[in-house]
């Protein structure tokens, strides 16, 4: 009997209904211990604790819901039933998406097929293990290339330490081979040739598309995307058993490559702060995933869960990593809410400014942690209702805008579209023709709709009195090579620039901006417009 075909989408809407996608997740059930306090100490109150996420439940729903959401996810799988196309022609199609946070949807539901993200963000983020097998080996055709890796050596400014390491894993030993300068063609495929390893830190600032790919997915996360690209040789191994302390996505490219994943070995490891010094084998005890990753195949695995690649001796091995999440915890956000609320406090509340007892010196302290005083215990009760008190200061908004800045100053600048460029700055007339500057000054007017370029492309954060715009457009696209970029907004203008952000992604006219004068809604328009974060819904003409 002739095997019928079935859509992406169909197989899509089956695992939705009978909640099993097509899928090998880990059975992996990291459940925390309970951690013996080091001392004495008090609960820190409820209102500035890290909040623990519930799984998601699994219901029956309804049948109309049912059909319902199928219809809402209908576009969302299309980009799934790509595989096999090259990805320029999905990044195409993406682009005539005008939303770029439906943009960024689209795309990391592409990446993590037949997966829905929905499932992905409530099941298996920060908790475990997945592995997707494709038996399609184009799958992710396009994004990059062997040949690629050999392009960049040759035409661009690979320094090694910088742009590309030399690796190579061997007897229980990480070794790492960098000479000093410029990574060249001649000497780095004799490093390859010999055994090693070699991993390109920052693909996004040579390749077009790993950069399109990124700028796009960092709207999905709210985080900066990045990557790495790994290449290794037949039946070698360029790196110890690790863990990270980023989410990360390895998708298979080219060959294939022998994967073993660990848990975290304790509680103190899950979700960790920074990344593992490399670990012997001995410390990591058995595998709870082993596979051999194929082109067309992707491992997603969380921060803080151990793992190692190697070769197997019949093919080489070509992956890139995308990561995110890195520094983008609770406790990181309350590592600027706390310090901050400590400083308010002390300002505005006398009971903060209250001296320490004379003798508290006598009895607190490690020194004095075993002893039986009961003037400890009142000590530590006075610093839980401080603690308690602090919470009612915490600004809250204040610290997720530093927050922001620091993501918008992380972030890689947008890969316009041809659209977006034709109807920006970037697509503006003026050029230099025949000996003369033509075609200079575009006029922006009342009756000029305009919109952000993109969704996350800018942010107004405030620093005491004044406003400040924070944006991405003129970042570069090699991590913090420039400076945080901000402009600041004029008070009358501060409305009108809240407006903007909130219409996207609609168009408005420049004369429905909330200023308080006309003057002010166009000259907020050309400064927007003149830093490349606002394009208009028809390129502008000639004054």
């Amino acid at each position: 009997m002739e095997k019928k075909h079935v859509s992406a989408f169909e197989l899509y809407k089956n695992a939705l209904l009978e909640s099993t996608p097509e899928v090998k997740p880990s059975s992996v059930q990291v459940t925390p211990k309970k951690k013996k306090r080091k001392e004495n100490g008090f609960q820190p109150p409820k209102s500035i604790k890290k909040v623990k996420m519930k799984p998601m439940v699994k219901q029956v729903m309804k049948s109309s819901q049912r059909e319902e959401r199928l219809e809402r996810l209908e576009e969302e799988v299309q980009c799934g039933e790509k595989s096999g196309e090259a990805l320029e022609a999905l990044l195409s199609d993406l682009a005539k998406v005008s939303n770029s946070r439906e943009r960024a949807s689209r795309l990391f539901q592409w990446l993590i097929h037949p997966i829905p993200s929905m499932s992905f963000f409530g099941d298996t983020w920060e908790k475990k293990p997945v592995l997707i097998k494709r038996q399609n080996p184009d799958y992710y055709k396009g994004l990059f290339s062997t040949a690629e890796f050999d392009r960049i050596l040759r035409q661009d400014d690979v320094q090694y330490g910088v742009n590309l390491d030399v690796t190579s894993y061997t007897n229980g030993k990480r070794d790492t081979h960098n000479p000093p300068g410029r990574a060249l063609p001649f000497t780095v495929w004799e490093f390859y040739e010999s055994g090693c390893s070699l991993r390109m830190l920052n693909p996004q600032a040579f390749s077009s598309t790993v950069w399109s790919v990124l700028s796009i997915l960092q709207e999905q996360f709210g985080s900066m995307a990045g990557a790495n690209v790994y290449l290794t040789p037949p039946g070698t191994q360029g790196f110890a058993p690790h863990y990270d302390d980023i989410e990360a996505f390895v998708v298979q490219l080219e060959g294939k490559k022998h994967w073993r994943v660990y848990n975290p070995r304790s509680e103190d490891e899950v979700l960790p702060v920074v990344s593992s010094p490399n670990f012997s084998q001995s410390e990591i005890g058995k595998p709870i995933l082993e596979v051999v990753l194929e082109a067309g195949d992707l491992l997603y695995f969380p921060r803080g869960f151990i793992h190692q690649g190697d070769c197997l001796p019949d093919a080489h091995s070509l992956h890139i990593t995308v990561s995110s999440y890195q520094r983008n915890s609770w406790g990181n956000l309350l590592a600027k809410v706390v310090p901050a609320a400590l400083e308010m406090a002390m300002e505005e509340d006398v009971d903060f400014r209250r001296g320490l007892p004379v003798d508290y010196l006598t009895y607190m302290g490690v020194q004095n942690s075993d002893e039986e005083d009961p003037r400890r215990a009142q000590f530590l009760s006075r610093i839980e209702e401080l603690m308690k008190k602090l919470s009612t200061f915490a600004p809250v908004d204040a610290a997720v805008d530093q927050k922001a800045r620091d993501y918008l100053h992380d972030c890689l600048p947008p890969m316009l579209t041809a659209e977006e460029r034709a109807s920006s700055v970037q697509g503006a007339p003026s050029r230099w023709e025949d000996g003369e500057a033509v075609d200079v000054g575009v006029t922006i007017r009342g009756h000029t709709r305009v919109r952000l370029i993109r969704s996350g492309i800018a942010r107004l954060c405030s620093d005491g009195e004044a406003v400040w715009l924070y944006y991405t457009a003129d970042n570069s696209r090699v991590y913090h090579k420039e400076e945080p970029k901000s402009i600041e907004i004029k008070a009358e203008q501060t409305d009108g620039m809240e407006f903007l952000i909130h219409a996207y992604p609609k168009f408005v006219t420049v004369g429905s901006l909330p200023c308080e004068s006309a003057e002010d809604k166009v000259s907020l328009a050309e400064l927007l417009f003149e830093k490349g974060l606002i394009h208009t819904a028809e390129p502008l003409q000639r004054s």
